[in-house]
């Protein structure tokens, strides 16, 4: 008969073994990120959609053509983050985005560029704005994770709206820490008082630019993708930095075709979701790829990709 008397320490007696804890757990799902895309235009629709699901962590669970639509999936799906347009015929981005923001982050994902545009959808509670052709296909992932978690995102055109903005604020500043700010310190250090802030406009009657160059015209037509530049860059300061004037392409002489495609390899898409964008088969993508190749005198994608945004060292110099 085994022995039933207590332990002598009274201690609870240790757990059986599992006989399977050698064994490798099974892994925990990981939760994907989810998104809504609101734009009117199903190329770029469906580019952003095909770019962020190729992310193993990203899951685009709906698309929206308008800001009605967008915030009836966004109440049907209550996503993470919502990627909204501004222009949408119907309801349109502006009109619909106070009533998202209670419901999911929205960053603004937009050609509009106007100042005025940019500081009422983040008075209406934007987490974000970005303007094609201001960021790379990594960036704008990055954006997406980082508005999830409450950090903004601004690209050049935006970030120069806002401070703007702060710089036409005639709003008095609440008064700073005691001996910061001071005239009398300046001028102890031979900083004569009348010398004028290098970053006041010379025009105040018109809104001050980030950068110091005119903003470029879109490196495509609404038609196709999202504008997204190739990979030149992942520090989300280059977001703010200045930018080269858009480049003379019509001397590559790309047909239609040729120069849509030649956008989505910018914008970082691989074959696969450049057939899908367009409607055409991987084959066909290559064939264009390899008459890019020949017209662009080039033999990678990263150097077709340069040459076409005008960041190549020969780009200023012509063809190579």
């Amino acid at each position: 008969m085994p022995d039933q008397r207590p332990h002598p320490t009274g201690a609870p007696q240790p757990p059986p073994h599992h006989p399977f804890a050698d064994l490798p757990q099974p892994a925990q799902p990981v939760r994907r990120l989810r998104v809504v895309v609101a734009d009117d235009n199903p190329v770029v629709r469906a580019g952003l959609t095909a770019l962020l699901s190729g992310r193993a962590d990203i899951e685009v669970v709906a698309e929206a053509v308008d800001g009605r639509q967008a915030y009836e999936a966004a109440h049907q799906h209550r996503p993470d983050v919502v990627l909204l347009d501004v222009r949408m015929p119907g309801v349109d981005g502006i009109s619909a985005l106070p009533h998202l923001v209670g419901i999911a982050p929205v960053v603004m994902l937009t050609y509009s560029r106007e100042s005025e545009i940019v500081q009422e959808a983040l008075r209406r509670g934007a987490g974000g704005y970005l303007v094609h052709g201001e960021f790379t296909a990594d960036q704008l992932v990055d954006a997406v994770r980082d508005i999830k978690e409450g950090r903004p995102h601004f690209t050049p055109t935006a970030a120069g709206a806002l401070l703007a903005q702060l710089r036409r604020d005639q709003t008095p500043a609440p008064p700073l820490p005691e001996g910061l700010g001071g005239s009398s310190s300046a001028t102890a250090y031979g900083i004569p008082t009348s010398a004028k802030s290098h970053s006041q406009p010379q025009n105040p009657s018109q809104p001050a630019h980030f950068a110091p160059h005119p903003a470029p015209p879109p490196l495509i037509s609404p038609e196709n993708l999202s504008q997204m530049q190739p990979h030149v860059g992942q520090s989300s300061s280059e977001w703010t930095s200045g930018r080269p004037a858009a480049p003379d392409r019509s001397r590559f002489q790309l047909s239609t075709r040729e120069a849509e495609i030649m956008d989505l390899i910018a914008s970082g898409m691989n074959n696969q979701q450049i057939a899908a964008t367009c409607f055409i088969s991987e084959k066909t993508v290559k064939n264009h790829i390899n008459r890019i190749f020949a017209k662009l005198h080039s033999t990678s994608r990263s150097e077709a990709a340069a040459k076409w945004i005008g960041t190549a060292p020969d780009t200023r110099r012509g063809l190579g």
